[in-house]
């Protein structure tokens, strides 16, 4: 492991002391165990973590000073002579204290080879000399870079004979160059997979997101009942039509499915949104007004406060919304996207609420919303949602950005 970094040594180790004292706590509760209290755990939880941080960065100080003079070192020699070889054969000479000597690169002849020369580096071998260059010379390590059409024509020998000589072999294709996807590698039935992905796509994390949002809206649901049906009351009272404001919306991965809400607007709203599309307030395929004719009179006060929106607590306790996540969009919105990149946005659950709202809510452009939807993806994590969640409250106290 010594091309980790110090972030993922750590980000290990966090890992796996909190995985343990998960079981402490799952054990301490089964056996009634006095002693595993939550201030034990959490000074155990604190000591371990500094101790073991602390053990694994004096063996990296003292591994790389040894290497640094010379001892310990791996030889590795690298396939492809593409910029991304150059690129990183730099960075391996540039950091002595990871403990490799570069022995060159393998490659074809092709006219950039004497620009190589002219870099300071060599080509030991061609694809055809490589098995004898392996039988005759010290070799720890081989880094393939290859394009994917030298790939495709060169990855499995060289495999296979990495393979045969017991040489460990680094692969790195142009994929992992992508801007904001993510990889990790996978297996299923013996095959193996390089998955990408955007976002945190981690299981955990995922699926505690999902019980949060299924206990959350279980119980708002419950301790809400007065206030829903108080509301429920008050429009059938005030307007004829339907109590419930059905939808259909877009949700992860271009799935539809019906948002429910309290109908704030004239059963006919649908119908009506032709007629005021020049009125339309909101910059890109959204529509929106301030001071829509459509609204009913409690449609105001239910839309100023965001009581509108309870019903759909019933949507994620379904599963096809989330607490926290991108608004959901109608179908109508979606089919004027015209940019690509803001379609990344649909690849996770819509939620009740996002960045957008707590830093703005409506008042904010349509390519800014966007923007702050795909900051969400990108740095999501369970501490942002419950930030989120949190700003949430008075936003919608303020009546910020409210229709």
């Amino acid at each position: 492991m010594r091309l980790s970094s110090r972030k993922a040594e750590i980000v290990d180790i966090l890992k796996a002391t909190t995985l343990n004292i998960a079981c402490f706590v799952v054990l301490g509760w089964l056996f009634a165990i006095q002693m595993v209290t939550i201030p034990f755990l959490a000074i155990f939880w604190a000591l371990s973590t500094l101790i073991l941080c602390g053990a694994r960065m004096a063996i990296r100080l003292v591994a790389g000073r040894i290497r640094i003079h010379g001892k310990d070192l791996r030889y590795m020699l690298i396939l492809g002579t593409n910029p991304r070889a150059i690129e990183f054969a730099n960075r391996i000479l540039a950091r002595r204290d990871r403990g490799y000597r570069l022995l060159g690169f393998v490659d074809d002849d092709w006219p950039g080879l004497p620009g190589l020369a002219k870099a300071g580096f060599e080509v030991v071998s061609d694809y055809a000399g490589l098995a004898e260059y392996l039988r005759r010379n010290v070799v720890d390590e081989v880094a393939i870079y290859l394009p994917f059409g030298s790939f495709y024509r060169h990855s499995f020998e060289v495999a296979a004979l990495c393979e045969q000589h017991g040489i460990t072999m680094r692969y790195n294709s142009d994929i992992f160059g992508l801007k904001t996807a993510r990889w990790r590698a996978e297996e299923f039935d013996g095959d193996q997979y390089i998955a990408t992905y955007t976002g945190n796509n981690e299981v955990w994390p995922r699926t505690a997101k999902r019980l949060i949002d299924m206990a959350v809206s279980a119980s708002a649901l419950l301790a809400l009942s007065p206030i829903l049906i108080a509301v429920a009351i008050a429009i059938k009272m005030s307007s004829p039509g339907p109590l419930f404001f059905l939808q259909e919306r877009i949700g992860i991965n271009k799935r539809r499915f019906k948002i429910f809400k309290f109908r704030t607007m004239v059963p006919n709203a649908e119908r009506l949104i032709a007629n005021l599309e020049k009125q339309n307030e909101m910059s890109g395929p959204v529509f929106k007004i301030k001071n829509d004719p459509r609204i009913t009179p409690i449609g105001k006060f239910l839309r100023r406060s965001s009581l509108d929106e309870l019903p759909q607590l019933i949507n994620v306790l379904k599963g096809d919304m989330s607490l926290v996540g991108p608004r959901p969009l109608p179908v109508r919105d979606y089919e004027g996207f015209n940019e690509d990149w803001q379609r990344r946005r649909f690849s996770v659950k819509p939620g009740i609420t996002c960045l957008w709202q707590v830093g703005g809510r409506s008042g904010i452009s349509f390519n800014q919303w966007m923007l702050l939807d795909l900051q969400y993806m990108d740095e999501w994590s369970l501490w942002l949602d419950f930030k989120i969640l949190a700003k949430t409250v008075p936003a919608v106290l303020k009546g910020e950005g409210a229709a």
